[in-house]
């Protein structure tokens, strides 16, 4: 079978490889996606926060799809698109002498194609979503990273107007163009009547609603619109029948309902951008997965082996789970969780902060390694920024990868997540606060909205999972030299929550204060 000689292949090229990096599951992991192209049985597969972030594990399902007979299609990013092509499938391909034929793309070349095609998340979704035959049915299919899949899938759902696509409106309905100028006008006078937030975006209130639905209707008659208008108003009018009864307040946010639609504007530019989006995405994945069969992999989805949550969300229903434990060993981080911290809702957090972060940074002064401070609140961010860089000079610098070998990278959580790769394992990572979605982004309080409408547990199947998710990928790479891990969020120790908290970042050595020579002990082992 397939799995066997899988297994017997790759065992073999492992030994053969003189420094090549040991992951202590290749053979399991390249069984079972072996086994998956064999059955035509969908799996998920949850690697681990350290090796997701490592990508060791790319070299089992390569050479998976490489010995498999059949086409095989892989999703992945760019990035690493050029890493399996450059690396791991040459490195592959030379010792399992296999002549499968590789092509990337973002259709599939042929219906004689045999071979291996590489395409990125965008293409695949775009494909799938519209059923065009851009990738045919029943050919066994490989999703890395399937971490960022919920916002992939969401991204190619969102529907958009952008300032350009008045004009292009007004340009084909040039009778209607004075009532579609006005139908602008009112809505960006309305828009920014809202009050400036950090996210810049808000979503649609009733009153705004009103003005489209009066546009809506003026050009009901018209039946050569712009692609873009045709699908915002079928999209718009799903949206529109789920309105409860015009709300007196001109403000309020609509009723929650199983989409969001919102405006991003800028200010200085005086310009307004319309966005719709669904939040329930299993109905329109679900097709998906019955069409061909595929393996999903991810680093750390959820604690339980079966990730339930995120298969909820997904759709995903008949699949082989599997996670791969941690190395308790190489893995380990020392973890700082203070007990007495203010919480971070309170005015004293931030001086607190500052000051147990000066406090670490002067600790940690003569050992080697990069420092992180990680912050989500930008104005807490930009000031961080600034007190150190009058201590620390130069070493300080906020979200750029220049930085000196003993470097302060003061970040926020997106940044730090999209360069973590480029940058070198941090040896000491500062973390301000829990990386909750704030309900202040009007994003998420919409889909908080959602949750409490269906009388659903927003916290657990939504906040938390994302929280926890994003911190075991921030701090992944911490764990490659064992680093220390300051975790300044008072509610990891406070609330009943925490307790999931710990064990998600488990292995851990946790510290409850701060010793001098906590830094020095590299150095000191070093030495002898």
């Amino acid at each position: 079978m397939i799995e066997a000689e899988v297994h017997l292949s790759l065992h073999n090229f492992l030994r053969s490889q003189a420094g090549f990096p040991t992951w202590p599951h290749h053979l399991t992991m390249a069984r079972l996606v072996a086994r998956a192209l064999r059955l035509g049985r969908s799996a998920l597969i949850q690697v681990g926060a350290v090796c997701g972030y490592q990508g060791r594990y790319r070299t089992s399902f390569i050479a998976s799809a490489l010995m498999w007979h059949g086409p095989v299609i892989i999703v992945a990013s760019v990035d690493v698109q050029q890493r399996l092509l450059n690396i791991e499938i040459p490195r592959l391909q030379q010792w399992l002498s296999a002549n499968k034929p590789i092509r990337t793309g973002e259709v599939w070349p042929g219906s004689d194609f045999q071979g291996l095609l590489l395409t990125s998340p965008e293409a695949w979704l775009k494909g799938q979503l519209a059923d065009n035959d851009s990738f045919p049915p029943n050919i066994p299919t490989i999703i890395d990273g399937v971490d960022d899949l919920e916002n992939w899938v969401r991204d190619q759902l969102t529907q958009d107007i952008q300032p350009h696509d008045w004009d292009q409106l007004m340009l084909a309905c040039p009778y209607q163009a004075e009532v579609i100028r006005e139908a602008r006008v009112k809505l960006t006078h309305e828009l920014f009547q809202h009050p400036e937030n950090p996210y810049h975006c808000y979503l649609i209130s009733q009153t705004e609603i009103e003005i489209l639905q009066g546009l809506y209707s003026s050009l009901d008659s018209i039946r050569d619109l712009p692609k873009t208008w045709q699908k915002f108003w079928q999209m718009f009018q799903n949206f529109a029948d789920d309105f409860p009864p015009v709300s007196p307040s001109a403000h309020l946010p609509i009723s929650p309902s199983p989409a969001l639609f919102w405006a991003t504007i800028s200010r200085r530019q005086g310009l307004f951008s319309l966005h719709y989006a669904p939040i329930e995405l299993a109905k329109r994945l679900t097709p998906i997965w019955q069409r061909q069969p595929v393996v999903l992999i991810g680093s750390a989805l959820e604690p339980e082996t079966e990730a339930p949550l995120f298969r909820e969300r997904l759709g995903l229903d008949d699949v082989t789970c599997l996670k791969f434990s941690a190395d308790h060993q190489g893995e380990a981080i020392q973890l700082y969780a203070p007990y007495k911290l203010p919480l971070p809702n309170t005015p004293e957090f931030q001086g607190a902060f500052i000051h147990q972060v000066r406090t670490l940074v002067c600790l940690s002064a003569t050992a080697p390694g990069m420092t992180v401070v990680l912050v989500g609140d930008v104005p807490l961010k930009s000031r961080v920024g600034t007190i150190l860089a009058s201590e620390f000079g130069s070493r300080v610098q906020v979200e750029k990868t220049c930085l000196d070998e003993n470097g302060i990278l003061v970040t926020g959580w997106e940044y730090w997540r999209s360069h973590q790769g480029v940058l070198p394992a941090p040896r000491l990572l500062m973390i301000a606060t829990l990386p909750l979605p704030s309900l202040e982004n009007p994003l998420v309080a919409g889909r908080v909205a959602h949750y409490k409408r269906s009388h659903q547990d927003w916290f657990r199947l939504y906040l938390l999972p994302t929280a926890l998710n994003e911190l075991q990928r921030a701090i992944a790479p911490v764990r490659e030299n064992q680093g220390i891990v300051a975790l300044l969020d008072s509610r990891v120790v406070n609330r009943s929550y925490g307790a999931q908290i710990l064990t998600a970042l488990s292995p851990l050595a946790r510290l409850t204060y701060l010793d001098p020579s906590l830094f020095s002990q590299p150095n000191e082992e070093n030495s002898a």
